[in-house]
């Protein structure tokens, strides 16, 4: 998947699968993550808020099921 670099002092690049509805984080200590079943308007918000991880952590950290990969 394809991740776009984001300015952020806890994520490092956020990308997102359309058809299996999958984001995936980069943190910069390089740990990825994939959360599943999250609606494309969540990633939209996500790139568009002002601090991508305060967006992160209030609205997609504990709401979806995710792996570390």
């Amino acid at each position: 998947m394809n991740r776009t670099p984001v300015n952020s002092r806890s994520l490092a690049s956020v990308g997102y699968d359309v058809d299996s509805m999958t984001l995936e984080v980069e943190f910069l200590d390089g740990q990825v993550y994939q959360y599943f079943d999250v609606p494309e308007f969540e990633h939209q918000s996500l790139m568009q808020a002002d601090s991508h991880g305060t967006y992160f952590h209030a609205n997609i950290r504990n709401t979806y099921r995710y792996t570390r990969t």
